[in-house]
């Protein structure tokens, strides 16, 4: 078996990330995976996760595909939905309260937790700059996030992503006053959104 084309063709299916999952399923155990490794064929991103040598990982789908339980939120969705004028240097997500995130999450990223009857509300699917697509929360629902912790994300990131909603065509101003009632930062929104509008 020529391992070289097989990593490749498995990394070019998965979008760059060659899992332990898939590479089982094409009849590649564990410890050969930890040879190719070491042999530097391939180079491990993650726990299970690898990519072939000299291409750059898509971080943002190596952090999706480490836990259903998370949403990429706030400075990250700002970003992806291109409303922010920087890349973060942590990537932001949201899980469930009561559902703690894997330590590597933990220590990758910003953690934000909501109620579960909220966590799944906005959430949407997005491309990254690789062209694969991992899941955030849609431009209303980021919105609402950043209003919601505009204090810990700081008020320049916060009323640059504002003033960039504001100018954008395919806002949806019902959609966002239904968050900003179900998360209780209607008032606060309004008075931004006055100023801006």
């Amino acid at each position: 078996m020529d391992y070289k084309v097989v990593m490749t063709d498995i990394a070019a299916e998965n979008g760059g990330i060659i899992t332990t999952k898939n590479a089982e399923k094409h009849g590649i155990s564990r410890s050969i995976l930890s040879n190719l490794n070491k042999k530097g064929l391939i180079q491990r991103i993650a726990q299970g996760q690898y990519t072939v040598v000299d291409e750059l990982p898509d971080e943002l789908l190596s952090i999706g595909m480490k836990s259903s339980n998370i949403i990429f939120s706030h400075e990250t969705a700002l970003w992806l939905h291109g409303i922010s004028d920087r890349t973060p240097f942590v990537h932001s997500v949201t899980a469930p309260s009561g559902k703690i995130p894997s330590k590597t999450i933990l220590d990758d990223c910003k953690v934000y937790y909501v109620k579960p009857e909220l966590f799944e509300l906005g959430k949407t699917t997005v491309s990254t700059q690789y062209g694969n697509i991992v899941t955030a929360y849609d431009l209303e629902r980021t919105i609402c996030d950043c209003i919601r912790s505009r204090n810990k994300m700081g008020t320049e990131t916060f009323l640059y992503a504002l003033k960039q909603y504001a100018g954008r065509k395919d806002k949806n101003l019902n959609t966002l006053y239904s968050y900003a009632e179900k998360f209780r930062v209607a008032t606060v929104l309004r008075k931004y959104l006055e100023v801006l509008l």
